[in-house]
């Protein structure tokens, strides 16, 4: 039972990893106006011409990794980063917007959580 709540959220996840990532580079979801200091770090990020290509990239990659269930593992540890980041920017430049950023990542620990034993070798001192 416990593993299929588990899975349950890799996979909502997942949906949402690529909804989001293609939103980046279709937009057909609408943007909220954000604050002026979230809209100049955005405007920011996305002036580097690569970077939310990347974080796209990455959203669509993990993703799809957690719908398929293959490379989760590994998936959410190249994920975090840019969860944490995203969690991050909303909390302290927007925090009216912080939901979707933190329930991923959420989900992301919690995938994480449903794959430890992926990490046990690492974790060995």
């Amino acid at each position: 039972m416990k593993d299929k709540i588990f899975l349950s959220i890799q996979i909502l996840a997942g949906l949402m990893l690529v909804m989001f990532g293609l939103n980046k580079f279709l937009n057909f979801i609408p943007m909220p106006p954000a604050p002026e200091t979230m809209g100049a770090f955005m405007g920011a990020l996305f002036a580097t011409g690569y970077f939310m290509k990347l974080v796209a990239v990455v959203e669509i990659v993990a993703g799809v990794a957690f719908l398929a269930n293959k490379f989760a593992p590994l998936m959410a540890v190249v994920l975090m980063p840019v969860m944490i980041n995203a969690t991050l920017a909303h909390l302290f430049l927007d925090p009216a917007g912080i939901g979707g950023a933190a329930m991923l990542t959420l989900f992301t620990v919690l995938v994480m959580i449903r794959h430890k034993e992926a990490y046990s070798a690492l974790l060995k001192p």
